[in-house]
């Protein structure tokens, strides 16, 4: 069954993706398999949601509004028989409407939410210094870009490595790029204090 042109299929999962962020995954739901085919097939992105309510696999589950495209750069049959798939973050986007197909896979509406461009201010340079000697220790991020002077990849890939999915999914919502680094900087406070 292929994908309709006017919705994108929905992958609910327990965690929160963040454009330019990475996405390793195992496949093994036929729902999930024939969506990775299908995407592959039309070059198409795929959405992840976090789940407010349910599991990953079986059930339709119950998940947040808004989410992140997400497009598969790599692919490959695992070991364990799975469908191990490497995805990276675009756009966030709202769910309009969505429903579930037959074979349980959610189909959705969308609409994109732009993004607002800010320069990093200087207050918070060191979180910036920070990540560029911690990112190239991590696998997961070989090959995708650093952009240490731009406020949504710092604030997006602090929130990544260092927050709880309801912190990231807080932070996926906000539309402004200061108000995003504030937010990560006072959670990542009340971490240390914690």
């Amino acid at each position: 069954m292929s994908l309709p042109p006017d919705r994108i299929p929905l992958f609910p999962l327990h965690l929160v993706l963040f454009p330019e962020g990475p996405l390793p995954l195992r496949v093994f739901e036929p729902r999930y398999l024939s969506m990775v085919s299908d995407c592959l097939r039309q070059d198409r992105p795929f959405g992840v949601v976090l789940i407010t309510q349910g599991s990953e696999t079986g059930e339709v589950p119950r998940c947040h509004p808004v989410g992140t495209l997400a497009r598969i750069r790599d692919w490959d049959q695992g070991e364990d028989g799975l469908l191990h798939i490497s995805a990276v973050g675009e756009r966030r986007f709202r769910v309009r409407a969505s429903e579930a197909r037959e074979d349980r896979l959610l189909l959705a509406e969308i609409d994109e939410l732009p993004e607002r461009a800010l320069a990093l201010p200087d207050r918070y340079r060191p979180q910036a210094e920070w990540l560029m000697e911690t990112l190239p220790r991590l696998e997961a991020y070989a090959g995708l870009p650093r952009r240490p002077d731009d406020a949504n990849w710092v604030a997006f890939r602090l929130a990544e490595l260092l927050l709880k999915p309801s912190g990231r999914q807080v932070l996926l919502e906000q539309d402004d790029p200061l108000r995003r680094l504030e937010l990560v900087a006072r959670q990542v406070e009340a971490l240390r204090r914690d």
